[in-house]
């Protein structure tokens, strides 16, 4: 913590938490053993991410994907989203701690989808870190959605195809209101976005790990910031207009 530089935080931070079944696999355990070990570790981020000044978390926990997995560990997992959900609540609201929800939602099934809605508005009026959980989440079904919306606004005259610029259309994206990520995490040691805000990851920093989601914990997040902060962002500029943009600050 005494080497972060706090004026120089990510304010958002996107990770995709890989490695549970692998993890479990390495231990003789059925990979829901390492789904619920992975809770663990989304408890303690989430802690350290509040603990460190961060505004914003999503974490990439179910894809669209997922669904071909098999039956027995995709209902599994369903029931530990519910289960999870309900329990983590008081802990939310005592951390001020806002939880939100990204992705194809109506996928869910009806208990799931109740305890989200539950749960988002009982930790509606938080005013601290903003915890996004991508759930049946996938950017290219996002980045259609998007575009089928704009079109339909189009088609009935609302808006014209000249106004649609990245603005508009980044309004359109079920993060909206959400500002981009500045660092994007990968642990387990694979080295892809595997469909995972694509639109909005743009300029953001990637930092892959070898770490196992379940071993994760705030000493490797702060070792993730610690990298983030030793890289130079220049948007497209070159080192000598970033010095200046800042001189003139």
């Amino acid at each position: 913590m005494e080497n972060l530089d706090l004026n120089r935080l990510p304010k958002h931070i996107a990770i995709i938490m890989d490695g549970n079944g692998r993890w479990a696999q390495e231990q003789g355990q059925d990979r829901l053993f390492g789904h619920y070990q992975g809770v663990v570790s989304v408890r303690k981020v989430v802690e350290a991410a509040a603990e460190i000044g961060i505004k914003y978390l999503t974490l990439y926990a179910f894809s669209t994907e997922n669904w071909d997995r098999p039956v027995e560990e995709v209902t599994g997992l369903m029931t530990l989203f519910v289960e999870t959900i309900a329990k983590e609540v008081p802990d939310l609201n005592k951390n001020n701690i806002q939880l939100q929800f990204i992705g194809d939602l109506s996928q869910l099934p009806p208990e799931a989808r109740i305890a989200l809605d539950q749960s988002t508005a009982q930790t509606a009026a938080n005013t601290g870190l903003k915890l996004i959980i991508a759930l049946s989440y996938s950017s290219r079904w996002e980045i259609v959605n998007a575009a089928q919306v704009l079109a339909k606004l189009v088609q009935v005259g609302d808006l014209n195809p000249e106004q649609i610029n990245e603005k508009v259309f980044s309004e359109n994206l079920t993060t909206k209101g959400i500002p981009d990520p500045e660092l994007m995490i990968r642990t387990s040691g694979e080295y892809r976005i595997s469909n995972f805000l694509l639109f909005q990851l743009a300029y953001s920093e990637l930092y892959f790990t070898n770490t196992r989601w379940p071993d994760f914990r705030k000493p490797h997040l702060i070792e993730a910031i610690l990298d983030y902060q030793s890289r130079e962002r220049r948007f497209g500029k070159t080192s000598a207009q970033i010095v200046l943009d800042e001189e003139n600050k």
